[in-house]
């Protein structure tokens, strides 16, 4: 057991964590992405796409309950948008590296534009193996200190704007203009999915990404850059 990978992992987790886990299994599946994939005795595969699912959901529950008391005064629509800025995979990628978990992903993906997903997505995944592990009280309490207070700059957060798309349609709502993304699997890579923006009759900036929701946004920012409206 002496230096083993799963101790390893089990003292990695308690500092990154501050509480000892209980089920290792959990944080060791929640560490898999599906490109190291096994399979269990039945066939299902074993890496952290169901934890994900589930982390995904209770993070935008806490992360919820979070804005809510924290900024009585302001409305739905800004409290949408922080929670979007604070659980946008980007975002998410950017805190599993500032928090380590990076060095404990098995992953044999080698694009770096995939990495950034795959980051994310497993720090939802860890979020469901704690929740699973020991309940939601205990998950709250994880992503509101080790989480949001030593790595989140909430101010900073506010003052960017990171919903380009929203953003866009913003613009074209005030100046009465008819906005329409196209978008597509990229005919090159089926992996990426390419999107440009048409206002008018006249088509604009164009982006990928490995989501659909990810090459919109960046055929905004690109368009939005065009129009020379960024704020």
């Amino acid at each position: 057991m002496k230096g083993s990978p799963k101790k390893i992992l089990f003292f990695r987790l308690i500092r990154i964590l501050g509480f000892i886990p209980g089920n290792i299994g959990l944080y060791e599946l929640a560490f898999i992405h599906k490109s190291a994939s096994l399979s269990d005795s039945k066939g299902n595969p074993l890496n952290y796409e169901r934890l994900e699912y589930l982390g995904d959901a209770v993070l935008g529950v806490v992360i919820a309950e979070f804005l809510y008391r924290n900024y009585p005064d302001r409305n739905e629509g800004f409290l949408t948008k922080m929670r979007s800025k604070i659980v946008n995979g980007d975002h998410l990628s950017m805190l599993t590296q500032q928090m380590g978990l990076n060095l404990l992903l098995d992953n044999r993906i080698q694009n770096e534009q995939a990495n950034r997903h795959i980051l994310g997505d497993a720090f939802e995944a860890l979020t469901g193996a704690i929740y699973l592990d020991k309940g939601y009280r205990r998950t709250k309490k994880f992503i509101l200190r080790r989480v949001l207070r030593q790595y989140v700059d909430l101010a900073e957060l506010e003052r960017n704007e990171t919903n380009f798309k929203s953003q866009l349609i913003e613009w074209a709502q005030k100046n009465r203009k008819e906005i329409t993304f196209y978008t597509d699997i990229e005919p090159y890579d089926p992996t990426h999915f390419i999107s440009f923006v048409g206002i008018g009759d006249t088509l604009f900036g164009g982006g990928s990404g490995i989501s659909k929701k990810e090459a919109e946004q960046n055929a905004a920012l690109e368009t939005l850059k065009e129009l020379n409206v960024l704020t």
